[in-house]
């Protein structure tokens, strides 16, 4: 598809285990690991919802990763 076509498809906004959005064709299935949000319509409806809910970048496993480790240093300060 040319930049000059419009895209007319019809997304879905998904999502998978570490909170990490993307973007997906209706039609086609879903691949593993990734499920729909509720999100459906133009790409750049499905875009704009991610950009306005995805805050963290970082995978879900890292954050918890960060956050244990500063609960870790807060009770060795306390001690």
């Amino acid at each position: 598809m040319s930049e000059e076509e419009e895209d007319t498809r019809a997304y879905t906004v998904v999502i998978n285990h570490d909170e990490q959005y993307s973007i997906w064709f209706q039609e086609r299935d879903l691949p593993r690991g990734w499920v729909e949000v509720g999100v459906r319509g133009d790409k750049t409806t499905c875009l704009d919802y991610i950009e306005a809910v995805w805050t963290d970048m970082r995978p879900l496993r890292v954050r918890w990763q960060l956050e244990e480790l500063e609960r870790l240093e807060a009770a060795g300060e306390g001690a």
